[in-house]
């Protein structure tokens, strides 16, 4: 793709993202002068730069080079769930990578508890298969028993720990995290 091609590209998903030149510029932090050169072809785009377009325009830096890529496999097969490196919790993927929802299975044990409450932009849902659930959102602590969900805007200050004494074990689907993972947390509430 030559310069022109990417410059062309680059106004589709600013069109489509329905952004000014400026507006654009400024949600990135680039100069308007800037990103009208690299829509133009005149200038060659940073890695940087690359990447706070294709996340402005809610694509990737491939989708931006026009790289097509095939659709991940739909069907992902169950499997044990290890515990994991963070907390101690055990994670398994149940959707693609990828896409702008994460699924996962995830098990909470009883004696490993979640101090971080956190915050972010997006979405989450979660469905209580096993155990019990407490599920703290702003200031309200909620026990939620199997078979019980909640879904809230991820932006709600939140924390999950098991309130049951064979931990907990839920589906957990979320909207893809854009933020670096230090912006998403708060301090533990003392």
């Amino acid at each position: 793709m030559n310069a022109d091609q990417f410059g062309a590209r680059l106004r589709e998903h600013r069109s489509a993202a329905r952004l000014t030149l400026e507006a654009a510029a400024a949600r990135v932090g680039l100069s308007p002068a800037y990103l009208s050169r690299l829509e133009t072809g005149q200038r060659q785009p940073s890695l940087p730069a690359l990447l706070g377009l294709a996340r402005e325009y809610g694509t990737t830096v491939s989708g931006l080079l026009g790289e097509v890529q095939g659709e991940p496999e739909p069907v992902i097969r169950g499997g044990a769930i290890e515990p994991g490196r963070t907390g101690g919790w055990g994670y398994r993927r149940a959707g693609a990578p990828g896409r702008a929802m994460q699924a996962l299975h995830v098990q909470v044990p009883p004696d490993v508890q979640d101090a971080v409450v956190r915050v972010h932009p997006g979405e989450e849902w979660l469905y209580v298969v096993r155990g019990r659930l407490r599920l703290t959102l702003a200031d309200q602590d909620h026990l939620l028993e199997p078979g019980d969900s909640a879904h809230f805007d991820s932006l709600t200050p939140h924390c999950i720990a098991a309130d049951s004494p064979s931990g907990v074990e839920l589906l957990f689907l979320h909207t893809l995290l854009q933020s670096p993972g230090s912006s998403l947390c708060l301090p533990a509430p003392h």
